[in-house]
């Protein structure tokens, strides 16, 4: 049990490592060179933990990349009240910088999926996972919205979900200054207009 644990608490810090590597100089211009000496691991040391580099980067989206999005974007979604607010808050804290989200993963994930496009079909597969799943959610729960009676009859969900995505991954794109209050603001202040357009009630403060 207790060896476990010591290798879980191993391999977080060595798969957080390896995404502030990745994230400040993109996967194909780290190599394994770089990744041993910002670890200061030997190579024996680092292919005792992980198969590749490209497995290494696999773990840090499994073990990382994959919770922060989870925590922010997909859990917040388990509600049985009105989801619309619900929605909006999350994409708020997700593009709030600071303590809950030291690093912008929302950011980092549209920077690898541009990456690995075309380039790695695996690593883009399990990136585009995390994607699906959160449009999984979405949908489910703008369903639940409709059903409920907070969400417009006519409103097609597959579509807002995409629309949703869409216009996240592309704030992210743009806000390479987190900071940028400004435009988090007319985005926020967008994104609830287009929702109460769909909403059945129309409020949406």
């Amino acid at each position: 049990m207790e060896m476990t644990l010591k290798r879980r608490e191993t391999m977080h810090r060595l798969c957080g490592k390896g995404l502030e590597i990745f994230n400040e100089k993109g996967y194909y211009n780290t190599s394994l060179d770089d990744i041993l000496q910002e670890l200061s691991l030997s190579k024996g040391a680092f292919y005792h933990h992980f198969k590749s580099k490209e497995d290494y980067f696999i773990n840090i989206v499994q073990n990382l990349i994959v919770q922060k999005v989870y925590a922010l974007l997909i859990e917040p979604l388990d509600t049985d009240e009105n989801p619309l607010p619900v929605i909006v808050e999350s994409l708020e804290n997700a593009l709030e910088p600071g303590k809950k989200n030291e690093m912008a993963y929302g950011f980092m994930l549209n920077d690898f999926l541009t990456e690995f496009n075309k380039r790695n079909n695996e690593i883009c597969g399990y990136l585009k996972n995390i994607i699906s799943v959160w449009e999984v959610n979405l949908v489910a729960v703008l369903k639940r919205g409709k059903v409920d009676g907070h969400i417009a009859r006519h409103v097609d969900c597959e579509g807002a979900a995409t629309y949703i995505i869409a216009s996240y991954l592309g704030m992210r794109s743009l806000m390479t200054d987190s900071s940028n209050r400004q435009l988090k603001y007319q985005y926020i202040q967008q994104l609830k207009q287009y929702f109460r357009s769909i909403s059945a009630s129309e409020v949406l403060a």
